[in-house]
């Protein structure tokens, strides 16, 4: 149940990054949104792992904040896979888009998976 929501809450936010940095991020529909949702969830659990443990001494050295770059990574990597109906400008935007989305996932998740 918790990888469903996530996925519609990745999606939500997809297309809200669509609407708001229309030059730098596209999106072809809501279509596009869930499938490139499904595709990060897929990536982050098959291949984040991977880049994590071959990259972690330079983690180790940022102090985690290479992790950003990771998440860059495989948005990037999710935008690459899903063709033209989801683009993202730059790896610069890739990286700024992943910020954002680590701290939207943080805020919203923390809310509605809070244990009482």
């Amino acid at each position: 149940m918790r990888w469903v929501v996530g996925i519609v809450i990745n999606a939500i936010f997809f297309i809200a990054l669509a609407g708001l940095f229309q030059d730098y991020f596209y999106l072809s529909g809501i279509g596009a949104a869930i499938g490139a949702s499904v595709i990060l969830s897929l990536l982050n659990i098959i291949v984040k792992p991977i880049l994590i443990i071959l990259t972690l001494p330079v983690t180790i050295l940022s102090l985690g904040l290479f992790l950003f770059i990771i998440n860059a990574i495989t948005l990037s990597l999710t935008a690459q896979l899903m063709g033209a109906s989801f683009e993202i400008s730059s790896f610069g935007m890739s990286l700024f888009f992943s910020i954002l989305l680590s701290l939207f996932n943080i805020i919203v998740q923390s809310t509605i998976f809070r244990n009482k």
